[in-house]
């Protein structure tokens, strides 16, 4: 069995196993709105552990290639663990989150100014890191609920930098400490 094969199997025992503990509990899926306004694909589980502790496991992925050269292509992986002052999926939680993914990401003008050498260079590379959440979830109808949350932490970054968006040679590279927000997001939340 190679690399690929047993990478997927870990993960669909891994899902069939929360899938079999997760029975009977509430379950709710959801997705960022503001991922999904930049055609980034994502989606999330969060499974209810006891009255006041919930499991969120949400992921993106965007792998769209633009014309002119432009790349934005990214993977994230985010399991966060809940504390609810209320009652889960209603009021008030806070946080504590992991994160990990992938770049590359070449000749975009991020807004804010935000990393602006990414306008004329290319990177690819990975990330991980964690933090702490703070958020809210307002119930809007029997199934249906509305969530708003952020986290700050850290991330350590490593990267390689090259000259162009989708050619040239590497021309650096490094390691960075990222320390930030790492966690933005409105959500649809849908019950089950």
């Amino acid at each position: 069995m190679n690399k690929h094969s047993r990478r997927k199997l870990y993960w669909l025992n891994l899902f069939l196993f929360i899938s079999i503990w997760a029975s009977g509990q509430t379950v709710a899926l959801k997705t960022n709105l503001l991922y999904d306004a930049t055609s980034t694909i994502n989606l999330g589980l969060e499974f209810g552990l006891s009255r006041k502790w919930t499991l969120d496991i949400s992921g993106s992925l965007n792998p769209w290639k633009f014309k002119d050269d432009k790349k934005f292509c990214i993977w994230m992986a985010q399991p966060e663990a809940r504390y609810w002052f209320c009652e889960k999926f209603n009021g008030h939680f806070i946080g504590f989150h992991a994160m990990g993914g992938q770049f590359n990401v070449g000749n975009v003008k991020l807004p804010f100014g935000i990393l602006a050498s990414v306008k004329d260079h290319r990177y690819e590379g990975w990330y991980a890191g964690g933090g702490l959440v703070y958020g809210y979830q307002w119930v809007v109808g029997r199934h249906w609920n509305f969530e708003a949350a952020i986290g700050v932490g850290y991330d350590y970054i490593s990267n390689d930098k090259y000259k162009c968006g989708t050619c040239g040679s590497k021309t650096g590279g490094g390691h960075y400490n990222y320390f930030g927000v790492t966690k933005l997001a409105v959500a649809a939340v849908y019950l089950f």
